[in-house]
């Protein structure tokens, strides 16, 4: 009989061992979280969003430990300019275009969290650091973020800039071409993300 207690003691300890080691996982709620870009070029810029597909966060306590989402590309929208107008349509059909993101053959971009660092003082303040995916390509990036856990919902704000030249997204890029002037595009883009989860 004590050889039973003992077993099954053993088994409850490792089962909550497993657990805290494998973390809480909180899932994206992509209706309410939200993506929105900005682009800027020598004679302006423009500003958009994009939908959030899908993802998660994975905490430990109260403490954030990694967590990814997926972004859905063909959701690609321009918001500076007249929705519906000839200009905005042509803005956003370059966008998906083989010179941009090339929607039509990757659908899908995605970002996975490979370290998490605490910021000192704040338990909500963190540097991120994780691979974006965008066109089959990627690579690393790192950005500060401010998360917050309030019993079972989550929201994680971030802005993050990436360098499109890394990801094949050449036109207009100074990284491609030379003597471009006024009509040059600047590499890097900045995304400002906000994660709700469910």
């Amino acid at each position: 009989m004590k050889k039973i207690r003992l077993i099954l003691t053993m088994a409850v300890i490792a089962a909550f061992s497993l657990s805290a080691l494998a973390g809480d996982d909180y899932k994206v709620n992509s209706k309410s979280s939200k993506l929105e870009w900005l682009a800027k070029k020598v004679t302006g810029q423009h500003n958009g969003s994009i939908d959030i597909k899908s993802g998660g966060l994975t905490f430990s306590g109260s403490k954030l430990t990694g967590g990814n989402f997926v972004i859905d590309m063909k959701t690609i929208t321009v918001l500076d300019l007249e929705a519906g107008s000839n200009m905005n349509n042509k803005l956003t059909g370059h966008l998906n275009s083989p010179d941009f993101f090339n929607t039509a053959e990757f659908d899908e971009a995605s970002f996975k969290i490979t370290s998490v660092k605490k910021a000192k003082g704040d338990d909500g303040n963190y540097s991120i650091t994780g691979d974006l995916t965008i066109k089959g390509k990627t690579s690393p990036i790192t950005f500060p973020a401010q998360v917050s856990k309030d019993g079972d919902k989550v929201t994680a704000k971030a802005k993050m800039t990436f360098d499109r030249s890394k990801f094949d997204i050449k036109f207009r890029s100074a990284s491609f071409f030379e003597n471009l002037g006024d009509k040059m595009i600047y590499d890097d883009v900045e995304m400002t993300v906000s994660l709700v989860t469910e």
